[in-house]
C-alpha cells in the first residue's frame, strides 16, 4: 500500500451520489472500468464550462431554486447532475490507509438544455473554421484569396507550435494533399469561400509541382516533396520518411488523392478527376499483387525498377500492410465512390468503367481486411498489421514487431461500418453482416483494452500478447495521440448509428469529451499531437509542432467534418428540424456534369433525406427527398449550391431508442 503519495489525476465517469451539506461537499464518479471515486470540492475548486476554439463561455446553467449558488455545496448541486457524464481534474492523495481526491477543476460538459455541448448544431463547424482560418493565417497571413504562386512560395509542411516556419522548409506532397482535404471539408461544412479558394489553389500547386506522368499519359506518380535551397528548389522523388526512405510507399501515393478526391466532391472538376483516375491506374498496375484474387497491394516499390520485389527495399521488400490495403478506403476511395455513384448525368458512359473499378477496390480491400487481418487466435483482440506476400503475419518489422496500434483497430471498425452501410444500400445484407462482424468485434475489444478505463482517451501502441496476465502492456508509454482519438470517436459514433447500441453512444461521448477538453489548443487554435494519460499536452521535440509528416491539417479536419455529420444523423432531437445540416458545393464550369451527388458519407437507406436545395441564393423545388443526386442546369455550373439534409423520422426514432429516451 502506498503512503505519503500524491499525484495529479484526471477522472471521467458518471456522477453519482451528492453530499452538498457537509463542510467539505463531495460527489461520486463511477468510471468506465467500474471504479468509484469520492470527489471533494473546496473553495479552490474551479467550475469550467467546456470551451470550443472560439473560447466563448457557454455556462448557462440555472442556479438551484432558492439558492444564490455561492456556496460549495450549492455549486455541486448546480453543476453535478447524477447520471450525467462528468470530468474532474484534481489531486489524489493517500496516507495511513486513507485516500482523498480533491477536485481542482470540474468541467461542465452539458448545456442548459441538457445536451452535451459538442452535440449542439454549430460546435464542429466552429471548430473546423477556427482551425482552417488559423492555418491559412499562419501560412498566408491576411490574404483572403489565393493563387498557385502563394502555395509555391509559402506552403510549408513543418510549422512550430506557433504556426511559424522551422529550419526545414520542405513541402511534402502528401501533407499538402491532406491539408487540401481539410480546406475542402471546411468548405463543405461552412460554405466559406476562403476555404474553397485556398483548396483550389492548393490543388493547382499539387498538380503543377508534384505530378509525374508516364510517357503514354496513362499513369500518374507523385513526388515526395520539394525543398528550397539558396540557388533553387530540389524535387524529391523517393520518400524521406524513416520507415520508407529510398522507396515509393503506396500510402503516400494514396494520400496524394485525399485532397483531390474531397475537392472533386465540391467542384466536379474534370481535370482533377483525370488525375485521380490515372493515380488509381498506377495502384492497379504497379502495386497490386495480381498473383491471386486476394493478392491485395504491396506496400512499397523501388523508384527505379517500379518493382515491389527489389532487394533495395530491404525490410519493405514484397510486403503488405494495413496502410497498403486499408488506407484506400478513408483517404480517397469512399469520397470518389460517393461522387460517382450514381453516375453523374451527362458522363454516364465516360465514367461507368472507373466507377466499377472503384467499387471493386472497395470490395477487395474490405474483404481482405475482414479475412486476413484478424488474428486466428481469438484471445488476441488486436489485428495483425504487417504481412509477407503470402499473407503470413510479419512480427519482425522495425518498431512494430508483435505490437498493435489501437487507432488502427478502431480505424478498421469505422471503415468497415461505412462499407456495411454501402452494402446495405446495395441490398447485399450478407456482405454488410460480414463487415459488421469484425467492426463490432474490434469495437467491443478496443472499448476494454484500447480505451483508458479511468480517464477515457485512446491509447497508442501496445503489445498484442501482454505478459503476466495484465490486460494491457504498453509498448512505450500510456500516452494518447490525436489521430487515434479521431478514429475512436468516428468508430463509436458510426457503430452506434448502425447497431443502435447505447454503449457505443456513451463511448463516443466520452471520447468526444476527451478530445475537446485535452487535444484542442485553445491558445493557438490548433491541436496537440500527444497528451499524457491525464490529458496534459506533450510539446517536447517534434510533438510541439503544428505541422509535420503526421499532422498535416488532416485528421482534425476529418474529425470535424464527420463528427458533425454523424452527430446530426445519429443523435436524437425532439424537433427533427434541429438536426438539419448543410453541404456546400461549387461545380466547376469545366465539369460538363449535369448533376452532383450530395450524400456526405455512406449511410443506410432511410437514414437521411434531402429537405432543401438552394442555388445562388434561390430556393429550388421539385427534388426527390430520398435521392442524393441533384440535377443541374448548364447555368448552375460555377454557382454556389447549398443542400440541406436531415435524418428521417424513422432514423430519429432509432436515435431516441439508442439514447434511452
Amino acid at each position: 500500500m502506498l503512503t505519503n503519495f500524491t499525484q495529479t489525476l484526471t477522472v471521467m465517469g458518471i456522477a453519482g451520489d451528492l453530499d452538498t451539506k457537509s463542510t467539505t461537499p463531495s460527489f461520486t464518479i463511477r468510471t468506465r472500468g467500474g471504479d468509484v471515486i469520492k470527489a471533494f470540492v473546496s473553495d479552490t475548486t474551479n467550475f469550467s464550462a467546456l470551451q470550443n476554439l472560439d473560447r466563448l463561455n457557454r455556462d448557462r446553467y440555472p442556479d438551484p431554486v432558492g439558492s444564490d449558488a455561492s456556496g460549495n455545496g450549492q455549486k455541486v448541486e448546480k453543476y453535478v447532475i447524477p447520471g450525467k457524464l462528468v470530468v474532474a481534474e484534481g489531486i489524489y492523495q493517500t496516507h495511513g490507509g486513507h485516500e482523498w481526491f480533491d477536485v481542482k477543476t470540474l468541467y461542465v460538459l452539458h448545456s442548459q438544455l441538457g445536451y452535451l455541448l459538442f452535440e449542439h448544431t454549430h460546435w464542429w463547424i466552429t471548430q473546423i473554421c477556427a482551425l482552417g482560418d488559423k492555418w491559412l493565417d499562419d501560412l498566408f497571413h491576411d490574404k483572403r484569396s489565393y493563387q498557385v504562386d502563394d502555395f509555391a512560395a509559402f506552403y510549408r509542411t513543418n510549422l512550430n507550435i506557433l504556426g511559424l516556419e522551422t529550419d526545414d522548409n520542405i513541402q511534402e506532397m502528401a501533407t499538402l494533399s491532406r491539408f487540401i482535404y481539410g480546406l475542402s471539408s471546411a468548405y463543405l461544412m461552412s460554405g466559406d469561400i476562403r476555404f474553397y479558394m485556398a483548396a483550389k489553389a492548393g490543388v493547382e500547386f499539387q498538380r503543377d509541382a508534384f505530378r509525374s506522368l508516364s510517357a503514354d499519359g496513362r499513369f500518374c506518380f507523385w513526388a515526395f516533396g520539394r525543398r528550397k535551397g539558396k540557388y533553387g528548389t530540389t524535387l524529391i522523388i523517393p520518400s524521406e520518411n524513416p520507415d520508407d526512405v529510398g522507396s515509393i510507399p503506396l500510402y503516400e501515393q494514396i494520400y496524394a488523392l485525399a485532397g483531390l478526391a474531397q475537392f472533386y466532391r465540391i467542384s466536379a472538376d474534370r481535370d482533377v478527376l483525370f488525375d485521380i483516375r490515372r493515380t488509381v491506374a498506377t495502384f492497379e498496375q504497379f502495386y497490386r499483387d495480381h498473383s491471386s484474387e486476394d493478392g491485395g497491394y504491396f506496400s512499397h516499390i523501388d523508384y527505379t525498377t517500379f518493382s515491389p520485389h527489389s532487394p533495395t527495399l530491404g525490410a519493405n521488400q514484397s510486403r503488405k500492410n494495413w496502410n497498403s490495403v486499408g488506407d484506400h478506403l478513408p483517404a480517397y476511395l469512399i469520397n470518389v465512390v460517393l461522387a460517382l455513384d450514381p453516375l453523374p448525368i451527362g458522363l454516364e458512359t465516360e465514367l461507368a468503367e472507373f466507377r466499377e473499378l472503384c467499387l471493386d477496390i472497395v470490395s477487395r480491400t474490405s474483404n481482405l481486411i475482414a479475412d486476413k487481418f484478424p488474428d486466428p487466435d481469438s484471445t488476441i483482440p488486436y489485428v495483425n498489421e504487417r504481412f509477407d506476400k503470402q499473407w503470413k503475419p510479419d512480427h519482425g518489422f522495425g518498431w512494430q514487431q508483435n505490437r498493435g496500434v489501437v487507432g488502427h483497430n478502431l480505424k478498421i471498425s469505422w471503415n468497415l461500418t461505412r462499407v456495411a452501410h454501402l452494402y446495405k444500400a446495395q441490398g447485399k445484407q450478407a456482405q454488410a453482416d460480414k463487415m459488421m462482424a469484425l467492426a463490432d468485434r474490434l469495437g467491443k475489444s478496443m472499448a476494454k483494452v484500447g480505451i483508458d478505463q479511468f480517464r477515457s482517451g485512446c491509447f497508442d501502441a501496445v503489445e498484442r500478447e501482454p505478459k503476466d496476465g495484465r490486460p494491457v502492456e504498453f509498448a512505450w508509454g500510456n500516452t494518447k495521440d490525436f489521430w487515434q482519438q479521431e478514429q475512436a470517436i468516428l468508430a463509436f459514433l458510426i457503430m452506434q448509428g448502425y447497431t443502435g447500441d447505447p454503449e457505443y453512444l456513451q463511448l463516443a461521448r466520452e471520447m468526444e469529451t476527451f478530445w475537446n477538453l485535452f487535444f484542442i489548443d485553445q491558445e493557438r487554435s490548433g491541436v496537440f499531437f500527444r497528451v499524457t494519460e491525464n490529458g496534459l499536452p506533450i510539446i517536447a521535440g517534434n510533438y510541439g509542432s503544428k505541422g509535420g509528416h503526421s499532422v498535416a491539417g488532416y485528421h482534425s479536419f476529418e474529425l470535424n467534418y464527420l463528427a458533425h455529420t454523424y452527430n446530426r444523423a445519429f443523435s436524437y432531437r425532439e424537433r427533427l428540424g434541429d438536426n438539419v445540416f448543410c453541404m456546400h458545393f461549387k461545380p466547376h464550369v469545366n465539369s460538363l456534369q449535369r448533376s452532383i451527388n450530395v450524400l456526405p458519407d455512406f449511410f443506410a437507406p432511410g437514414d437521411l433525406e434531402v429537405v432543401g436545395v438552394v442555388v445562388n441564393g434561390v430556393r429550388r423545388t421539385g427534388f426527390a427527398r430520398d435521392q442524393f443526386q441533384i440535377a443541374l442546369d448548364p447555368s448552375d455550373l460555377g454557382a454556389d449550391i447549398i443542400v440541406e439534409l436531415c435524418p428521417t423520422l424513422e432514423r430519429n426514432e432509432k436515435n431516441k431508442r439508442a439514447a434511452g429516451l
